[in-house]
């Protein structure tokens, strides 16, 4: 049986991951928040270095076996250099904690943009994100002369 792929006009998005989310997914990645690769995330091969098809649009694919991916990749290494991990809500609003960004700071900057998509949504929490990383990598820049990583290992 050949794999079914989504069809962006008569299937409905299993996740709210368009451009604009990978994008700032990379942008995220690129401030220096390291992940740990895991069962249960989504992530984007922006480079193609994954040859099977992803059955998502975009060429995103979902960690649902670790070690297939240590064996497309090599690493876990690898994979969290080669990939750009994408954050479901959930694990962007548990990065706010991580990052000490308050709840009601987002709920409010989110109560100010009138009805948000989900995908305009998950892009707010996103760009909360990037404006701590950039504060903190300002600060650290100030303070010591060199940027950080982050470490959140979720």
């Amino acid at each position: 049986m050949k794999p079914q792929h989504f069809d962006a006009e008569s299937d409905l998005p299993p996740m709210p991951f368009d451009d604009r989310i990978c994008r700032l997914a990379r942008e995220i990645k690129e401030l220096g928040l390291a992940w740990k690769p895991h069962v249960g995330c989504f992530v984007w091969d922006p480079e193609h270095h994954i040859q099977p098809d992803s059955p998502f649009p975009g060429r995103i694919y979902f960690i649902l076996s670790l070690p297939r991916f240590v064996g497309l990749l090599g690493s876990l290494g690898a994979i969290s250099e080669k990939l750009v991990w994408l954050p479901t809500w959930h694990q962007a609003w548990l990065l706010c904690q991580r990052l000490g960004i308050a709840n009601g700071d987002v709920i409010k900057a989110r109560q100010t943009k009138s009805s948000l998509s989900p995908c305009g949504d998950l892009a707010h929490v996103y760009l909360s994100i990037i404006d701590r990383l950039k504060n903190d990598r300002q600060s650290d820049v100030i303070a010591r002369g060199v940027p950080k990583k982050v470490d959140t290992e979720l």
